[in-house]
């Protein structure tokens, strides 16, 4: 009786076993396809030239002839000031001018008269000397007289104040009818903003490595930026290109990072002087790389793998060796041949051999959505 009553309790265990039940899991298709090798960094915009616009001479501030944040281009005028002063100024000095001409012209004449008379006799030698040291001294004087006048013409021509750099007016720091002084007050600051330049660091360590693709050709530089503008959805990633322009002579010991800088020709005026942007430098392209979903990739006591889907639809674990990763993705360097099925999520239930099917996402009524190739396809 015993044995008989074991036996009718066995049946159900053995009927409840049944089958392994599927695992739900995540596809991607293992891609080819030319992938960069690249740098990221946070840059700050710079502007290609900035310029303090100041007085050279002290005067009164007549006239503002641009608006604040307009682009100028170089040598448009920018501020008037007084010139009464100057300019009666310059007239003095024309007048000093002609009449010590005129003295000089007569001086010239006497000193040649007094040299027919000494050779005549008629005149001691003196007297010649004094006059050719006389009409010598009236022609220095013109000289300087010509010399004030030049610096008068001058200083008339800085009342005029123009643009020296092509670029984007700031705002104006000195109102109409206030008094300047020279090279003391800034009246406005001009940063030319097409082109500009971007300024980034990174490790000590990736150096080598960056002078060794510069050697061989110029680095491409990407500014990447997003856009509240509302003329664009929220959220608008923009970007601009751009080349290695330059990199800095010596570490900064104490970050352990060296500064880089790339110039952006900025025809858009996709970047602005001040502003924070991702920076992705690409050192070279490798081409036909296998990728797959950094996802994917599992790591066990053994390294790397990853769950490859075989044609009936049952996993497989197979190691993989991972050569670096480039964004989201992952670049193998064997293990995975392109066209291949691999598990991206729901690795944590699966084993060797057991049968997976495809997620539903929610919201969806009893339809398997079609395997992607993930970031990598």
């Amino acid at each position: 009786m015993a044995l008989a009553f074991l036996a009718g309790c066995s049946q159900p265990e053995k009927t409840a076993a049944g089958p392994a039940p599927t695992v739900p899991v995540s596809i991607a298709t293992v891609a080819q396809k030319d992938v960069p090798l690249e740098l990221r960094a946070i840059g700050n915009v710079e502007p290609f030239q900035t310029v303090d616009v100041k007085s050279q001479i002290n005067g009164e501030l007549q006239a503002v002839h641009f608006r604040e944040g307009q682009d100028v281009k170089q040598g448009d005028l920018l501020f008037t000031l007084d010139q009464r002063q100057l300019r009666a100024e310059l007239a003095r000095v024309e007048g000093n001018l002609r009449r010590d001409e005129a003295q000089a012209k007569n001086a010239r004449a006497q000193a040649e008269r007094y040299e027919a008379l000494l050779k005549e006799g008629v005149v001691a030698q003196q007297q010649y000397d004094q006059m050719v040291a006389n009409a010598d001294a009236l022609d220095a004087t013109v000289v300087a007289d010509r010399a004030a006048l030049e610096y008068a013409k001058l200083q008339l021509s800085y009342t005029r104040i123009t643009a020296p750099i092509a670029g984007r007016t700031g705002k104006l720091e000195v109102d109409r009818g206030n008094i300047v002084k020279a090279n003391d007050t800034n009246l406005v600051t001009i940063n030319q903003v097409a082109p500009v330049y971007v300024t980034f660091s990174i490790p000590e360590q990736q150096l080598a490595e960056v002078k060794r693709h510069m050697a061989a050709r110029k680095l491409s530089v990407t500014a990447v930026t997003r856009s509240d503008d509302s003329a664009r959805a929220p959220g608008t990633v923009l970007s601009a290109d751009g080349e290695l322009s330059f990199v800095d002579n010596t570490v900064d010991p104490e970050t352990g990072t060296i500064k880089l800088r790339g110039t952006f020709q900025n025809q858009s005026r996709t970047l602005w002087p001040g502003q924070f942007v991702d920076v992705v430098l690409t050192l070279s392209v490798e081409q036909n790389a296998v990728v797959v979903p950094s996802q994917a990739i599992q790591t066990g006591q053994r390294g790397s793998y990853v769950f490859v889907v075989s044609a009936d639809n049952t996993a497989d674990m197979r190691p993989v060796v991972v050569k670096r990763t480039a964004g989201n993705e992952s670049v193998i360097a064997s293990g995975l041949q392109p066209g291949e099925r691999i598990v991206t999520d729901g690795q944590l239930r699966l084993t060797r051999g057991a049968k997976v099917e495809m997620k539903q996402p929610a919201g969806t009524n009893g339809t398997a959505p079609k395997s992607t190739g993930g970031s990598g396809s």
